[in-house]
């Protein structure tokens, strides 16, 4: 059963008693009584206009009907449904008492209905005048003043309780104030000699000094950050379609380590929705604005980018207006609100803000920005000076290298010059037999491309461009399009040539095969295994006949970043003549998968000596045309250029070069681990945003929209700037936190009290509009507002002034009288219980277990999840890895948020799913819960650690090891009867485990955490069971 309240739910009868006398509305509380004061609009007429009367007589002109408009009172009193003093002559009271079902308001059709007393309650209204009011939300807070010396908070709710004939209830005891606020401030239970120190000292500073350790403590911040990730949608992943992660996490840090500072809420909010367009921008402000990317987003191949574009507005759009300002500003996203003064036009001038995102409307996110931690930031420090030390030794002036270098360049003057007599053959056609796609490139080349067979063979065909033959060139090019930009399609670059067969055909005769005399390579991979008979990857190889196994040839591997050549010399010269052909058969008979030549290149010369030579090509243009200048003649930066290209390959710096590569590498590697987090980040081009007839994003035919303010709040906006410059982001941010918004500081103060007190003074935390409900006690939330602000949006004031309070440490039981009169505590007689978040339900068995790992911030956790949960989560399809180590026994905060398949644990104890803001959470007390606590693995292994620690650290017989368990788990000594039926289970269980020790040792299985040494097995189960009670008992998981 699914309930909102925070105490119980009253019986049937209690229900149908207190609808009959009123009490079960939400403001009969807030009414006068009959008689007593004039009727006051905000509180007693617009919710019922609202309810029953806009929908088709508000703020939406389009679905305006009799064109009468009740919203504005000069429109309804010119239209005289409203004649203020004279209900009989009003067409508004004569409709709503008719008989005549077709003059009836609200129709009938419409299935609303007024009672008699909400009647009786417009008549009157109307008779004293029919004055209406601002919205209430509207209308900015009046701080009212408080007696000099006393707490404000509790001033005025009791001042509200005088005028009802309730009194405040006495002062919780100090055990359960203790566990009150571990689990409001830290969302943790208490250790047992921290509830003894709290309740042993006697001082009036024990409680505040207590309330300043816990704001001060660094799990704060992950107790408060629980409602923010909530209301702005974080989560891991992306929502749509395959719902694939995304790397976000920083920004979840940054929300706790923000809690943590007490950073003030306007700057707060001004990072998150701009911290990308501050004028000295940091990592942080850049991490805070990753919120504009939380929303959900799609990688799906064949979505429509219009649509998605649409649809990102919209979200964003609705989250400012629920995350800061509790409109349901999405209702106008088709045409204007049917109950609040948002116009269409306003909803997409707030979302043109949003139209200088950098981002893909459709396709896969990109990495984001690196976030490194300070540890990060010296260890890269470490490593780039590294490099700078090995850099500095390669660059150094190298004297031994004078006579090598000089060798080099005569010898590559001389490749030179025989590149030169070396010719590109055109090739005629070219064919795959394993089905790759082979394409000839402009220079002669041939790109492979589309299937990558195991193995394959390419046929190149050539019927003209040379005449005489004394040898054959195979040119191995790298590419960019092929992997690691290698000339193989190896996943390295790499490609293995088994063999070269050549065959040519003089006009119709048969064809004839060419011999080969030698081969040479410019380089031959030498890493080889010892099934590799040549023991290297020779060019030999290449064309043996494949006399030493089909499956060996040539390879290039690590040099696969330059071009290569084959040289191969023919046994006898041949001459072609016009209409012979040349076939060139390059066979890649390799075992492992992919390494077939990528791209290549054929080449003949008539040479000799260039037949007999493969010398290594020029690496690039300008290089090889400082080769074929002289060496006398060449410029001494030419030769510098010439050594610095040297020193890359010649074996007299392999050591060095060796050891500078691999801090280059190290320094990758670990750049590449640092975590990276999507961001705001402005694009050239800003989307066009159009006002959408009736939501289409298929329709562009409304007019074009600037970023612009919804005009239907009074708030002015200081810019610096030229007035007519376009508003951005930034603009937006600061009008949400201008001190003369009347509805932000009310927003986050009313969702704090929600916290702290069970429910909102205003109940819907998402809306403040007219659908929503007025403040039990306007007086406290203006309060409440003005304070907020006027402390320079203290964050950690506000917590502090409320659980301060009289009120707040007030008992949560309910005397008859309060279950009668106020059965839902809407007027704070006293403290509220519920069940804990579901984070904090995991929080507490780890906690008491003894598993927890306090560690703040970095990558989610994944807890153990049940086998088969991801099997519907595809493209790609997924396996779920559990956490290994410390990381399984992360905090609850830190669950893989998979919005599609929510953690089932954390499904059962209500988190929502992220796709949408969610200001409030449900609270619930369905079967599965229970399920969960006994059966969930992480709760097996919370009980079967927790029962190892009570067998480790207590002392004594049964009873007293279950007193010990019992203040561990809940800060108090077991009751008698509790304490006798928990050594009635043990007992029982004790028995049962020791004549049957394979049950034992499987429930000792489960889990990850180690058992004691020497315990004995089914005394450790016994406990266990017991552990698993406790762990389940409505006192452990209560906030009382």
């Amino acid at each position: 059963m699914r309930v909102d309240q925070t105490d119980f739910m009253p019986s049937p009868r209690l229900f149908l008693a207190l609808a009959a006398t009123g009490l079960l509305s939400a403001s009969a509380l807030a009414a006068p009584p009959t008689g007593a004061k004039r009727v006051d609009y905000n509180r007693d007429i617009r919710p019922i206009l609202s309810d029953n009367c806009f929908f088709c007589h508000g703020p939406d002109e389009k679905k305006r009907e009799a064109k009468l408009r009740l919203d504005v009172r000069e429109e309804a009193i010119a239209k005289k449904a409203f004649v203020p003093g004279k209900p009989d002559q009003s067409e508004l009271v004569k409709r709503i008492f008719t008989k005549d079902p077709d003059d009836l308001m609200p129709p009938p059709d419409s299935h609303k209905k007024l009672t008699s007393a909400q009647k009786e309650l417009l008549k009157r209204w109307v008779a004293e005048g029919a004055e209406y009011q601002t919205h209430w939300a509207y209308v900015t807070p009046v701080k009212l003043a408080v007696p000099a010396g006393q707490n404000a908070v509790d001033h005025l709710v009791q001042a509200r309780l005088k005028t009802l004939g309730l009194k405040p209830s006495p002062e919780a005891d100090r055990r359960t104030l203790a566990r009150r606020l571990y689990f409001d401030l830290l969302g943790l239970p208490p250790k047992p000699e921290e509830v003894d120190a709290f309740v042993n000292d006697k001082s009036t500073a024990a409680y505040p000094k207590l309330v300043e350790r816990l704001l001060a403590s660094p799990h704060y911040g992950e107790r408060m950050a629980i409602g923010w990730l909530d209301v702005v949608r974080y989560a891991d992943t992306i929502g749509y379609h395959s719902d694939t992660p995304r790397n976000v996490f920083p920004y979840r840090d940054y929300v706790i380590k923000s809690f943590n500072e007490n950073k003030r809420f306007d700057r707060f909010t001004v990072e998150q929705l701009a911290g990308d367009l501050l004028p000295n921008a940091t990592l942080e402000t850049r991490v805070a604005s990753a919120f504009n990317r939380l929303l959900l987003s799609t990688e799906e191949g064949g979505a429509q980018a219009k649509d998605y574009e649409s649809r990102y507005l919209t979200d964003r759009v609705r989250a400012v207006g629920t995350v800061w300002l509790a409109q349901t500003i999405g209702c106008a996203q088709c045409h204007d609100h049917k109950f609040d003064p948002t116009t269409q036009r306003d909803f997409y001038s707030m979302g043109a803000f949003f139209a200088d995102i950098k981002e893909p409307i459709i396709g896969k996110r990109e990495e984001g920005i690196p976030v490194p931690s300070a540890a990060d930031t010296a260890e890269v420090t470490r490593l780039d000076g590294e490099v700078v030390k090995l850099q500095t030794d390669f660059d150094r002036p190298q004297p031994q290298l004078a006579a090598a270098f000089g060798k080099w360049q005569d010898e590559a003057f001389a490749a030179v010059q025989h590149d030169a007599k070396w010719k590109p053959l055109k090739p005629a056609k070219v064919a795959s037999i394993g089905g790759a796609k082979l394409a000839i490139q402009g220079d002669n080349s041939v790109l492979a491309s589309g299937k990558s067979p195991e193995k394959d063979t390419y046929t190149v065909t050539i019927t003209n461009g040379v005449k005489e033959v004394t040898g054959l060139r195979i040119e191995a090019l790298p590419d960019a399009s092929l992997p690691s930009s290698g000339p193989g399609r190896a996943p390295n670059g790499n490609f293995v040539l088994t063999e070269v067969v050549a065959t040519v055909k003089h006009g119709k005769a048969a064809a004839e095969s060419v011999k080969f005399a030698s081969a040479r390579a410019t380089f031959e991979q030498t890493v080889a295994s010892e099934k590799n008979p040549n023991k290297a990857w020779t060019a030999v190889s290449a064309i043996d006949g494949d006399a030493k196994g089909g499956s060996f040839g040539w390879a290039v591997l690590p040099e696969v970043g330059k071009a290569q050549h084959l040289v191969l010399e023919l046994a006898a010269p041949l001459t072609l003549e016009p209409g012979d052909t040349l076939t060139v058969e390059l066979k890649q008979h390799h075992t492992a998968k992919d390494h077939l030549l990528g791209r290549f290149r054929l080449a003949a010369t008539a040479d000799a000596e260039s037949a007999r030579v493969a010398l290594p090509p020029a690496p690039t243009a300008d290089i090889g045309a400082i080769l074929k200048v002289a060496t006398d003649k060449r410029t001494a930066a030419q030769q510098d250029k010439l050594l610095a290209h040297f020193k890359g390959f010649t074996p007299e710096l392999a050591g060095l070069r060796t050891q500078l590569a691999g801090a280059k590498k190290a320094k990758t590697d670990y750049e590449a681990k640092i975590p990276k987090c999507i961001v705001s980040v402005v694009s050239e081009t800003k989307r066009t945003v159009r006002v959408l007839p009736r939501g289409n994003w298929m329709d562009e035919s409304g007019p074009t929209m600037q970023p612009a303010l919804p005009g239907f709040l009074a708030v002015s906006l200081k810019k610096d700037a030229k007035a007519d410059a376009p508003l951005t982001r930034l603009d937006l941010a600061e009008w949400i936190i201008a001190k003369e918004n009347p509805l932000t500081a009310r927003v986050f103060v009313n969702r704090l009290w929600r916290q702290f007190f069970g429910m909102g003074l205003s109940k819907v935390l998402d809306d403040m509009g007219a659908q929503g409900e007025p403040p039990v006690n306007p007086a406290l939330l203006d309060w409440l507002a003005g304070e907020f602000v006027a402390s320079g949006w203290d964050m950690k004031h506000m917590v502090r002034t409320l659980v301060n309070s009289a009120a707040y440490r007030q008992v949560s039981t309910a005397s008859k009288d309060l279950q009668t009169r106020d059965p839902y505590n809407r007027e704070h007689a006293r403290q509220s219980r519920w069940r804990i978040e579901a984070e904090m339900v995991r929080d507490n068995a780890l906690t008491v277990a003894g598993l927890m790992n306090p560690k703040i911030g970095g990558p989610s956790a994944r807890p153990y999840q049940p086998e088969g949960y991801w099997e519907n989560l595809n493209f790609p399809v997924r396996s779920y890895d559990a956490s290994k180590g410390e990381d399984q026994f992360r905090r609850g905060l830190y669950t893989w948020w998979q919005r599609s398949f929510l953690h089932p644990s954390m499904l059962a104890f209500d988190a929502p799913s992220r796709e949408e803001c969610a200001a409030e959470r449900t609270r619930s007390n369905i079967p599965q819960q229970a399920l969960v606590l006994l059966n969930d693995p992480t709760y097996v292994e919370s009980a079967r650690a927790f029962a190892a620690r009570i067998v480790k650290e207590s002392t004594g017989d049964a009873n007293a090891r279950l007193t010990w368990a019992w203040k561990q788990a809940l800060g108090r000594a077991p009751r008698p009867d509790e304490l006798a039926t928990a050594r009635a289970l043990f007992d029982k269980h004790l028995a049962q485990y020791k004549a049957d020790p394979k049950s034992a040792e499987a429930l000792l299985k489960v889990g990850i955490a180690t058992p004691p040494e020497g315990s004995a097995q089914a005394e450790l189960a016994a406990w266990t069971s017991v552990a698993r009670v406790i762990l389940n008992l409505h006192e452990t998981i209560t906030r009382s």
